[in-house]
């Protein structure tokens, strides 16, 4: 009895510290996020709604895992490569001026993508299409641009799609084997096609081709200014110690020419420490709450151990 209230006294503490050192993990990592109104709101409205995907499929396993991160910063790096696109966001976004709220917005648009039910992925591809009508001008090459274009709209699908898949394989608990990989890729043309995207490649291979030997990938000063900026973001100082070596394991992952138009080096280890950095959000955020969100939504069983935050949204009451 005297041992068993020893461990009592021994456990109690450790057990408080990890559980405060989760929390605090959980809100500086999920804080950056919350500039901008949650998309999926009311998805608990349309119940049975599976949306573009639903439980079965790989997209919501893979943009569900804490490897995300390292494929949200990869794909902006991907991104800022194509001068038009990169010229687009220098252009026309407030992204230096409003860091937080751009990644935001951008964050709740993957979410709504891919979690939500069909009025809620319509509603946050008409908005993409809205601010779209008013992006354009010509880069720093003398090409016009156009965010309607559906090869410039190819290139920011397709670079999100290709970070998603890469960081999984990398970062990922467990590595999709060819055939699902090949099918994530399948699943994510059905976002692209709602934006006009293409061309979309529909394997993992093409697309990973497509996305390192693409011709209209060049340096640009919109390109060294986005870089710079993701390099260094406007980030508080302990959140900022995991970013940079998340960047890093985004960097480590980009295809060689990428990295050598980007002007980005791969630091040694980078994949190794990326995994330590993952593992310790996935121990601490579980699966994204979202993903746990549209399995409630479509009335699928809830895998144990899974998800560690709470729902996103109140259970609505039901009426009858």
């Amino acid at each position: 009895m005297g041992a068993t209230s020893s461990d009592n006294r021994v456990s109690g503490p450790i057990e408080r510290f990890f559980e405060d050192l989760r929390s605090r993990v959980v809100s500086s990592a999920t804080a950056p996020f919350r500039h901008a109104p949650y998309p999926l709101a009311r998805s608990l409205f349309y119940r049975g709604d599976p949306g573009l995907f639903g439980p079965e499929s790989v997209s919501w396993r893979v943009i569900g895992d804490a490897a995300s991160f390292v494929g949200g910063v990869r794909a902006l790096l991907i991104q800022a490569a194509h001068p038009e696109v990169v010229a687009g966001v220098g252009d026309h976004s407030r992204y230096r001026e409003d860091p937080l709220g751009r990644l935001s917005r951008t964050s709740a648009y993957v979410t709504a993508t891919t979690y939500g039910a069909m009025p809620e992925v319509e509603q946050a591809v008409a908005q993409v299409r809205r601010i779209h009508r008013v992006v354009s001008g010509t880069s720093s090459r003398g090409i016009a641009y156009d965010a309607d274009d559906p090869g410039f709209s190819a290139w920011v699908h397709n670079a999100l799609t290709d970070s998603f898949l890469v960081a999984n394989q990398n970062f990922g608990t467990d590595r999709l084997s060819p055939e699902n990989a090949d099918r994530f890729v399948l699943e994510q043309t059905r976002v692209g096609a709602l934006l006009g995207a293409d061309p979309m490649p529909t394997t993992a291979a093409e697309l990973s081709r497509w996305i390192e030997w693409n011709p209209g990938v060049a340096p640009s000063p919109e390109m060294d200014d986005a870089v710079d900026f993701l390099t260094d973001p406007p980030l508080e100082p302990g959140l900022m110690i995991g970013y940079k070596l998340l960047m890093e394991a985004a960097v480590a992952t980009l295809p060689g020419r990428l990295r050598d138009v980007l002007g980005l080096t791969k630091t040694p280890g980078a994949v190794r420490v990326g995994k330590g950095v993952v593992a310790g959000l996935r121990w601490a955020l579980g699966s994204s709450p979202s993903w746990q969100l549209a399995l409630v939504r479509t009335g699928t069983p809830i895998p144990e151990g899974r998800f560690k935050q709470p729902l996103p949204v109140p259970t609505p009451v039901s009426q009858g």
